[in-house]
This record gives structure tokens, C-alpha cells and sequence, in this order.
């Protein structure tokens, strides 16, 4: 579960390290982001001389949250943190060109098909 005041690791090699989620989009009254939501975010820190830097408002795909998700067969997937990938909003494609760790299923069925071709471990 993200909220605002959510602090996220990048998933990817944009340049960002941690982030700050500002807004969960989907709505007024969406309070919680879920593996597969966009979601506005603040860069807390960054690589120097990197794509992204400090304060940079960005959108972001969340691909790992450390709340358990329910899947369709009963089984519950559950990752070690809370972790996303800089996208474009409109196109949905990364920013980055590498994508870090495993990335949940989920994201294939939300038109996340660059992600998750680029990811090291789907599950």
C-alpha cells in the first residue's frame, strides 16, 4: 500500500534512488497505490549526473510493494520493499533501460509489456 509520504526505492537506473510519493492517481477518492498504479512522486536523491535530479516531480509504475497481493488462483505475493520504475505517463514506457530485482505479474495485464521484458525475474 503507497500513500502520500510513502518513501519508494527506484527499481530502475534512471538515476533516481529514493522517492516520495506525492499523490496516488485514480480518482479522489483513491487512497492507496497497488502493484500496477501510477503514482506521482518526488526524487528525495539521485546519481549525480544523472537523467533525473533532486526535486524532480516524476510519474512512476509501482512494480514491488511490501503489502501482500491477492491473486486470482488464492495465492499472495509479497516483496522485501516498496520499489517503482519512472515512466511516462501517456506512452507507459520507462525511462530507464534496466530494470533491478523482480517484478510482479500483475503488471503484463496494466499494458506494462516494455517493464516487463526488461525485468531479470518475473513472478
Amino acid at each position: 500500500m503507497i500513500q502520500p509520504r510513502s518513501i519508494l526505492t527506484s527499481a530502475d537506473n534512471s538515476g533516481a534512488k529514493m522517492l516520495r510519493c506525492i499523490r496516488v492517481l485514480g480518482g479522489y477518492k483513491k487512497r492507496y497505490g497497488r502493484i500496477g498504479d501510477i503514482v506521482t512522486c518526488s526524487i528525495q536523491s539521485a546519481d549525480p549526473h544523472s537523467q533525473v535530479k533532486k526535486g524532480d516531480v516524476v510519474h512512476v509504475v509501482v512494480v514491488r510493494t511490501r503489502r501482500a497481493t491477492r491473486r486470482a488462483d488464492g495465492t499472495y505475493v509479497r516483496f522485501d520493499d516498496n520499489a517503482v520504475v519512472i515512466v511516462d505517463k501517456k506512452t507507459k514506457e520507462p525511462k530507464g533501460t534496466r530494470i533491478f530485482g523482480p517484478i510482479a505479474r500483475e503488471l503484463k495485464a496494466q499494458g506494462f509489456s516494455k517493464i516487463i521484458s526488461l525485468a531479470p525475474e518475473v513472478l
